[in-house]
């Protein structure tokens, strides 16, 4: 596969006009710039474009619809879990939404959320006019709707009961449960991988063929660099996803024995679950990073410091995240010695991801710093990327791991990095791009509510359960009313954490109502450099591209007030 991937890579960069689908024009030549012409109005716009920026709003409407779908899950389980008993939710609709949680994050809001970014921002950073291939570019957004109401529909379904497997579909429980949730939640699943493969396919190209004429190797943007190695990552990993869920389903429906478990079929479906499981990630881990590292620049003053070295730790990461997945299974009773390479990969690859955390803290290192929400959020990423990365380093030894396995130390480990890492990074690249494509600037004072009460929310709902962990709480389950353990301790915890789940949905709350509406009434950018970055060594592409494309059309007939510079940051 990695030499037929390279071949194919080389073909694209030596074939001329690969690409070229349009029609030959007078002299011979031919006519290769992609245009979308006169855009149609309401509904239609958005039901047939193939304008990377209009599938990139797409992608991003889409993503938080998913984000508010599985916060509504953990708010339910969380107030669930205030009091010992399970007296809310019956455990079987606890173990639904806690299914629905994982799978809507990872797969419906966290990938969809960065091919957003991706869409509309890496094009306008490489000085390419679109995608590679643009319609392909809009089917795969559309896979994503349908895949949803797949994966959501146990829930709306009166016949039908949702999956209750958890997001790893462990076998023999996803075999053996009868429910026809679990067989629409898989082919869901497979709609999103699909998309996800398309759209890393796209990018790849894109990245490869697409870059202006002094856009090289060399002066790639990192942002550019961390979309291309996901990308890499996806073409390797959600192809055996598809396979597994294929088998899984033959098991279900077929009666084949792929996972049975008198022949071993339990490790196999965990074999190959995180052997796509890992590298997913840090598919969804890298284009944060690549945001921090190209965000946290700008209002440093600075350039990134050792941008050579983020680069190669990015394609470190991007290779090391394919040897680390058994350490996941390090309780399963595999041979000592393979468990303990599976320890030693797992250790060294948070060499790469201090390599990064190491540069950003240099980067601001006797900087001029500009206090402006990208840039808090960013320094947020920062600080909860570093707890939930050495938390990760205490569960990759076995030993360790072994004492802490399906505790809620995972939970706090995993969430740190999803939650505290990945949705800060994004609210940095919102933050940062709104004036790019709003074309008008949001509420600066709501937008530092927004990221105070998002930190605060994010460490006091998750490190109490770092101490549930050490505690021996287990994980996955809506009561602890038993004896496994000081259920006081347990009660007194998990109060503190859903306090600090209300703090972060008040927060997100703020989030949505401040984009909206700044969106719909919010003063109109007037400058060409809304961020000040002209006298920074900083300045970038896709700033040029907004003085040149978006600023005349804003001000031919828009407000011209002081309050528009003002309300910048």
């Amino acid at each position: 596969m990695a030499v037929l991937a390279v071949a194919v890579v080389a073909l694209l960069v030596r074939v001329e006009d690969w690409r070229d689908y349009a029609p030959v024009v007078g002299g011979g030549g031919r006519q290769t710039t992609v245009g979308h012409g006169e855009k149609l109005s309401g509904l239609s716009r958005w039901l047939t474009t193939v304008d990377h920026k209009d599938i990139g709003l797409m992608y991003g409407v889409f993503a938080v619809i998913a984000f508010a779908w599985g916060g509504i899950a953990v708010v339910l389980m969380r107030l669930e879990l205030i009091t010992p008993p399970s007296d809310l939710l019956a455990t079987t609709t606890y173990n639904a939404l806690l299914t629905s949680h994982g799978i809507t994050m990872l797969f419906l809001f966290g990938t969809p959320i960065l091919a957003a970014f991706g869409n509309y921002v890496l094009p306008l950073l490489i000085g390419a006019d679109d995608m590679a291939f643009p319609r392909i570019n809009a089917i795969a957004f559309w896979l994503l709707p349908p895949g949803a109401v797949l994966i959501w529909s146990g829930f709306f379904l009166p016949a039908v009961e949702p999956a209750q497997t958890a997001w790893t579909m462990y076998t023999p429980l996803s075999v053996e449960q009868s429910s026809r949730g679990i067989d629409l939640m898989l082919l869901g699943l497979h709609l999103t991988g699909v998309a996800a493969t398309m759209g890393a396919i796209n990018f790849i190209a894109t990245v490869f063929t697409e870059r202006g004429e002094d856009v090289t190797w060399a002066n790639l943007d990192i942002f550019s660099w961390t979309i291309l190695v996901q990308s890499g990552q996806i073409l390797f990993s959600f192809p055996l996803l598809g396979s597994a869920l294929v088998m899984l389903l033959l098991d279900r429906n077929v009666g084949t024995s792929f996972f049975a478990v008198d022949t071993g079929g339990t490790l196999i479906w965990q074999h190959l679950f995180w052997f796509f499981g890992h590298p997913e990630v840090y598919i969804l881990v890298l284009p944060p990073m690549g945001l921090v590292s190209y965000i946290l620049p700008k209002f440093s003053g600075r350039k990134l410091f050792g941008f050579k070295f983020v680069v190669y730790s990015t394609l470190a990461l991007g290779v090391l995240a394919f040897g680390v997945w058994a350490h996941h299974m390090f309780a399963t009773g595999m041979d000592p010695r393979l468990r303990a390479s599976f320890m030693a990969v797992s250790i060294a690859i948070a060499i790469p991801s201090a390599v990064k955390t190491f540069n950003w803290i240099a980067t601001m290192w006797n900087g001029s710093l500009r206090l402006t929400a990208p840039f808090l959020f960013c320094v947020g990423f920062v600080g909860n990327f570093i707890i939930g990365g050495v938390t990760g380093v205490f569960e990759a030894a076995i030993p360790v791991d072994l004492v802490l396995h399906d505790t809620y130390h995972v939970v706090a480990h995993f969430h740190y990095v999803i939650m505290g890492g990945i949705a800060f990074a994004v609210f940095a690249g919102i933050y940062y791009w709104f004036p790019l494509y709003a074309g008008r600037w949001y509420q600066r004072t709501l937008a530092r509510w927004h990221f105070w009460l998002s930190m605060a929310g994010t460490n006091l709902t998750f490190f109490p359960m770092i101490l549930l962990g050490y505690a021996g709480m287990p994980r996955r389950y809506a009561g602890y009313a038993v004896d496994v353990g000081p259920v006081e301790l347990f009660a007194g915890l998990h109060q503190l954490a859903t306090l600090g789940l209300f703090l972060l949905v008040i927060g997100q709350l703020l989030f949505v109502w401040n984009l909206v509406t700044s969106w719909l009434e919010g003063p109109r950018v007037t400058s060409d450099d809304p961020w000040d970055l002209d006298d920074h060594p900083t300045a970038a592409r896709e700033w040029e591209w907004f003085r040149r494309e978006r600023l005349p059309a804003l001000a031919d007939g828009g407000e011209t007030s002081e309050a528009s510079r003002s309300s910048s940051e």
